[in-house]
């Protein structure tokens, strides 16, 4: 029997090719994708993308979509209290290892991996340590089509707000920008590839400028 894996997902590039890789390998049976949504917004933070969109993007790529809210205005007492609720009903249902699509922050993998193991969690970096240069040209090789959702204004124009990525894309990007947007600079929301049965549809509304944060409406 494979060891109960969760995934953590954001709906970016970087979860759908980190899931991918996780499915090649096929060491584990994937139980759901888990995402938090704001309260009252119902859209992921940062990435901004609705709760229906990702509710389409789960059924396409065929696992359950396990959900959890926090509130607009969260404390990380609160985040961590609420996390810490589904983490310990997962453990009860026999899910003892969490995927992140994480890269190269450290101190990111290991808030996450102190996280878990309060609980008697592991987690699992499938994209850990990798050029982030070449895992951009892999996600575009293997068929996978993402748009940014949100810009970090203070580093990077939102002029590459609510564009498909590709080739020309990266060219674009200024020389201190992380093409996998792995420091913040970006957020996406992928919508076709190797991963999902159908593409993902939706449409391109307006952009919205929220302060240092824009970002790309998808209705």
């Amino acid at each position: 029997m494979k060891p109960r894996i969760a995934i953590s997902w954001s709906g970016g590039k970087d979860s759908a090719l980190a899931l991918y890789c996780l499915m090649k390998e096929n060491q584990y049976e994937i139980v759901s994708l888990f995402t938090t949504f704001t309260e009252g917004y119902n859209r992921i933070s940062m990435h901004g993308v609705p709760e229906s969109l990702l509710e389409k993007q789960a059924a396409s790529a065929g696992f359950p979509l396990r959900k959890v809210y926090i509130p607009q205005t969260c404390t990380n007492e609160v985040y961590q209290e609420r996390m810490r609720h589904q983490l310990i009903q997962l453990k009860e249902e026999g899910v003892e290892t969490f995927m992140f699509g994480d890269i190269f922050l450290e101190d990111v993998r290991k808030y996450r991996e102190e996280s878990l193991e309060q609980v008697g969690m592991n987690a699992v970096f499938p994209l850990w340590g990798r050029k982030t240069d070449e895992l951009v040209h892999t996600f575009f090789s293997l068929g996978f089509k993402t748009i940014t959702t949100c810009v970090d204004t203070e580093v990077l124009s939102d002029v590459f707000l609510g564009r498909v990525m590709d080739e020309a894309f990266i060219r674009e990007l200024p020389g201190a920008i992380d093409p996998c947007g792995e420091n913040g600079e970006f957020h996406t929301f992928a919508f076709e590839g190797p991963i999902f049965k159908k593409k993902v549809e939706f449409n391109r509304g307006e952009n919205v400028d929220r302060g240092r944060f824009h970002f790309c409406e998808l209705l």
